[in-house]
């Protein structure tokens, strides 16, 4: 029996969308139709006003690096094979900050404000140095 992967997400029914566009490299926000705003992580309600009146958005995919954590020891599948990395939270241009990957940075230290765009892992998005 292999072990659980602390990498996978728990696709439900709502979050379906979410990483069906991410498999075909399209990053997805929720905007509401009430107040305007974005958000991140996906929730069935806006987290500003509370309305339920919410869609799925295509996310420009471009961010800016807010706050990372160097990563040298995690014992949980498949994490422990992939350190160090880059744990890292982005502002995205749309408004709302996520959690993360940071990859290709391997000529140079991150730095805060730097410009991101998104690239995809296992169909799982990650963010890059935008080029």
């Amino acid at each position: 029996m292999s072990a659980a992967r602390a990498d996978e997400p728990e696709i439900d029914s709502f979050t379906r969308p979410y990483w069906a566009a991410a498999a075909e490299g399209r990053l997805l926000i929720r905007r509401c139709a009430v107040c305007g705003r974005a958000h991140h992580y996906p929730r069935e309600f806006c987290p500003h006003c509370w309305s339920e009146d919410v869609t799925w958005e295509e996310a420009s995919g471009r961010a800016t690096l807010y706050t990372w954590s160097t990563v040298h020891r995690n014992d949980l599948p498949p994490f422990g094979d992939r350190t160090p990395y880059v744990a890292a939270v982005v502002d995205l241009a749309e408004g709302p900050r996520m959690m993360t990957e940071l990859v290709g940075c391997e000529g140079g230290e991150p730095t805060a404000g730097m410009e991101l765009e998104v690239s995809f892992r296992e169909g799982k998005p990650v963010f890059r140095p935008r080029s």
